[in-house]
């Protein structure tokens, strides 16, 4: 005679499943935590619980709870400017708020970050932040599943990218702020434009492309296919595409515009090793607005985007109920700097730089 096999234990994730919430909300609501639940969602997590005659296993709580003051951050590169702001304003929000940041670097391989991201689950992190562009030619199905598995073990996950993966996500306008800056330059006098990039298949990098184009495109200006140098999203990078354009020559160039704000940084370290002077012979814009954009001579015009606080709004958004984070975008605002000063021609000896146009301030 056969034995008659007993129900399955009611798990948390058919808690949140019969509550209609995600696994963390339905953990926090039965479980406690410093992350309030809206009293009506816990109402209906412990009436799903009494339906479905669920028991919390206290020992995987007690593993849970021990570990959950540390905050995971991946990025491309900390020594970036870029994702050195963002790291820094995700610190100083944790630190208020007693907890710990670890900081790992992916250098942009999609292998790293995907260990980085099961090393953190397996570590028991409380959330995981992941900040950097994502790129149109790869496959993201297996960071997808683990992170996805992060948050059913009841961590939360946050991307500082474009909106792209189903998490929720701090994004920034680069199409609209590149546009603006595009529109910006054009009214200062600019007519002729190099642009120095990276690769065409990272979103961020079309996207402010894109919109740059948009920009021009809107006062009868553009970029002729032959005056965009690809390199490095590095301020090497930057240099070595800089140099392209200085081979090809740049007296028919009237601005050069760098897709970030450390590829102009080099581009503008390559023309004065040529003899080009950035402000006079040339102007440089870039993207982002990173500290040291104020800080170089002459100061570097730029789109900017508030990175710190970008950090600050991720770390927010990973304590957050899951309801209430939505993709956020922000906005990048257009900054004219002493890099692209008010432009007129004037005559001059053709081949001499500088010669065919007169810088105003």
């Amino acid at each position: 005679m056969a034995t008659k096999r007993s129900p399955s234990r009611a798990t948390l994730h058919d808690v949140a499943r019969e509550a209609g919430v995600s696994v963390a909300t339905a953990s926090r609501a039965l479980n406690g935590s410093d992350r309030v639940v809206r009293p009506d969602i816990s109402a209906r997590v412990e009436e799903a619980a009494r339906r479905l005659r669920y028991v919390a296993n206290v020992s995987a709580q007690s593993v849970k709870r021990g570990a959950t003051s540390t905050i995971g951050l991946v990025v491309n590169d900390i020594a970036d400017p870029y994702f050195a702001a963002i790291a820094s304003g995700l610190i100083t929000a944790a630190k208020a708020a007693k907890l710990t940041v670890t900081v790992t670097a992916s250098a942009g391989n999609p292998d790293l970050e995907l260990r980085s991201v099961r090393d953190m689950r397996a570590q028991g992190h409380r959330a995981i932040i992941i900040a950097g562009s994502r790129d149109s030619g790869a496959s993201y199905d297996e960071l997808t599943d683990a992170l996805t598995a992060f948050e059913r073990s009841g961590g939360s996950v946050v991307l500082v990218s474009q909106p792209l993966l189903p998490f929720p996500t701090v994004a920034v306008d680069n199409a609209g702020g590149a546009r603006s800056l595009a529109l910006q330059l054009a009214g200062h006098g600019y007519r002729r434009f190099a642009v120095l990039s990276g690769s065409p298949t990272l979103v961020t990098v079309a996207e402010r492309r894109a919109g740059f184009a948009e920009g021009l495109a809107q006062v009868g200006l553009s970029i002729r296919d032959h005056d965009t140098f690809v390199d490095d999203f590095t301020r090497d990078g930057g240099y070595r595409a800089a140099e392209k354009l200085i081979a090809r020559g740049v007296d028919d160039i009237d601005l050069v515009f760098a897709v970030n704000d450390v590829m102009a940084v080099g581009a503008a370290a390559a023309f004065r090793d040529h003899g080009i002077q950035v402000g006079r012979d040339i102007g440089v814009a870039g993207f982002d607005d990173i500290r040291m954009a104020r800080d170089v001579t002459p100061s570097l015009t730029t789109a900017s985007v508030p990175l710190t606080e970008m950090g600050g709004l991720a770390f927010a958004m990973a304590l957050a109920e899951p309801e209430d984070r939505p993709v956020r975008m922000l906005s990048a605002t257009g900054v004219i700097r002493d890099s692209t000063p008010r432009r007129e021609r004037r005559t001059g000896r053709p081949g001499q730089p500088g010669s065919h146009r007169q810088w105003m301030r």
